[in-house]
Formats: C-alpha cells, sequence, structure tokens
C-alpha cells in the first residue's frame, strides 16, 4: 500500500501542468502513488502527462468524459490505494518535502488528517497564508481554511463513509469539507507553507457570474447532512456562524464582482433573504458576538438597510 495517493484534476492546462507534476515526481516521501484524471482536456495536456508517465511508475493516468472538478476528483478516489489521500488542483504546486512531512506529522500524531499552510501565488508576489491552531472539532468547524488542496486524509474515512465532492456545483470543497468533519478524530498540522496556490486570472474562482448562487444549495446540502446524521442539534451554532460568515463575506465578496446588473442585484438580494430566512437570529449567534476581527465587525453591523449600502460602496472596491 503507497503511503499517499496524491489525486490531481487535469482539464486544459498545458501551461502549468509541467510544474505540477515536475513538484509531485520530486517528492521527498518515498511510496507516493500519483493519480492523474484527464477530465476530458482539449489541449496538450495529454501529451504532456504521457511524457511523464513512460518515465515514472508511480503515475496512474486515467481519462474520463468532461465532467467537472469534484466528478475528476471522485474518479481519482476510486484508483486511490495509499493510506493516504492528498488533492492538488493541476495549475498549483508543492514544494518537494510537502507529503514527506504531511506523512511523518499524521504517523507521529495518529491523526487522520492533517493540514499545511500554503503560498498565494500571484505573477509578481507571494503571500503566506497561515491557519489558525484549531484545538476541537468545534473550533474546526467555525476556522479551518475548506479549500481540498492543504489537507492530507486518511483514505478509509473518505471510503467507509461515501464522501463525494458534489458534481455540477461551485464550492465543492465547501460541502466536501463540513461533511468529512464529523469523521475526522484527530488531526494535526505542519506549520509551514507547503502548497502554492497559482492565482491565474482565467481560473474558475475569478470568473464570477450566476452560478454564484450555488453557495445556498451547497450549504442547503450540508445543513441536511448533519440532521440526516444526527448531529445538527450539536454543532447548530457552528453551522448558523458559519453560513452568515460565508454569505456575508466570500461569496458576498463574488457576487458584488458579477458584471451584469441584473443578476447581480438579484443574487445579492437572495443572499440576504436567505440567510435571514434560513437563520432569523443569526446576530445573536455566540461565536459571532466573540468575534472582534474585520469581518465580524462588519457583519454585526449588517441590517437590510446597511447591506444595501455596503454592498453598493464595495461594488466600488472589488469590481
Amino acid at each position: 500500500m503507497p503511503k499517499v495517493s496524491v489525486i490531481v484534476p487535469v482539464y486544459n492546462v498545458e501551461k502549468y501542468i509541467t510544474r505540477c507534476l515536475t513538484s509531485l515526481i520530486n517528492q521527498t516521501l518515498d511510496d507516493l502513488e500519483i493519480i492523474l484524471v484527464n477530465d476530458g482536456s482539449q489541449d496538450n495536456s495529454e501529451q504532456i502527462i504521457r511524457q511523464f508517465k513512460r518515465k515514472h511508475n508511480n503515475i496512474i493516468y486515467v481519462t474520463k468524459e468532461n465532467g467537472g472538478l469534484s466528478s475528476a476528483r471522485n474518479f481519482g478516489l476510486i484508483y486511490a490505494t495509499g493510506e493516504y489521500v492528498a488533492f492538488l488542483d493541476s495549475d498549483d504546486y508543492a514544494d518537494r518535502t510537502t507529503y514527506q512531512k504531511m506523512y511523518e506529522k499524521a504517523k507521529a500524531t495518529n491523526s487522520d488528517y492533517v493540514e499545511c499552510d500554503f503560498i498565494w501565488q500571484y505573477p509578481d508576489r507571494q503571500k503566506i497564508d497561515t491557519g489558525y491552531r484549531y484545538k476541537d472539532k468545534k473550533e474546526m468547524f467555525e476556522k479551518a481554511r475548506v479549500v481540498a488542496w492543504n489537507k492530507l486524509i486518511k483514505r478509509d474515512i473518505i471510503i467507509n463513509n461515501k464522501l463525494e465532492f458534489p458534481v455540477g456545483l461551485y464550492y465543492e470543497d465547501v460541502e466536501f469539507f463540513y461533511k468529512l468533519l464529523p469523521y475526522v478524530n484527530s488531526f494535526a498540522f505542519v506549520e509551514e507553507p507547503l502548497i502554492y496556490y497559482v492565482q491565474r486570472e482565467d481560473s474558475i474562482v475569478n470568473k464570477q457570474g450566476a452560478k454564484t448562487k450555488q453557495i445556498f444549495t451547497v450549504l442547503d446540502n450540508v445543513i441536511e447532512y448533519y440532521k440526516k446524521i444526527g448531529l445538527y442539534g450539536e454543532y447548530e451554532t457552528q453551522i448558523e456562524y458559519t453560513c452568515a460568515r460565508l454569505l456575508l463575506c466570500s461569496s458576498l465578496k463574488r457576487m458584488i464582482q458579477i458584471p451584469d446588473k441584473v443578476t447581480r442585484k438579484l443574487l445579492l438580494e437572495q443572499t440576504w433573504q436567505n440567510l435571514n430566512g434560513k437563520f432569523p437570529n443569526w446576530k445573536k449567534n455566540e461565536l459571532l458576538k466573540k468575534n472582534n476581527t474585520i469581518n465580524g465587525l462588519f457583519m454585526k453591523t449588517m441590517t437590510n438597510t446597511t447591506f444595501k449600502i455596503y454592498t453598493k460602496v464595495l461594488r466600488l472596491f472589488w469590481r
């Protein structure tokens, strides 16, 4: 059994895939399985991948019709045989020590899950993203970074609980992470930035449109899942706070950047209605009351009137 399986979805990334694969084949971990899922690429990605595969026997290469990032990751999980699983996007890349350090931390601490810091890689600069070191699962729910690609996860947890990324939806990492959380019994951190998160102007996250509203569906899916497994009551405060934070901070920023005025106005209205419809008392949330960060103060001052004012003003800065 390999120590780690790294699943890499590939779709039209001929400009980036060589750097990503080079970072993986040069990993210092001695038993790494690299699973490349070609999600219907129409450029030269396949030719590049085959060149690497001919030289490296730890590469598993599979192809499928285009189905999106979630579909490709789920497909890759079918082929993963490692003790732990990691996900890496094909336009990003890893420090050569990434998976050795994360695996060794997992084994040393007997952890189900390990998280590392990462680097925002811009064309002209870098920025280190240092995560909060949460101490329990409720803090983890509240403060963890929900991206999939800076985590090492025990494969049996994913397989045994039939966890998948939601196909056809944006914010796939949000749904996957919160559905994974109940099954993580132990976790650890590698306190180093080991993943390079490359910022592309043409990436999915930089294209704002009507699909941004899928955050509503993703959050509904998470709420229903916690009700289904009988944990909604235990995590209700965290769920309410997280929904408010995602709707009023991260997804709001994306919606404000939607070019089409009619779509933008509609989704902003739906954001406010969605939050207050699900959680009419969200401003009384205990976690929000304790949050004195800029985002926390921003949320605390939010009313029906200020929401309209803020979104108009912020449009000038974020468009």
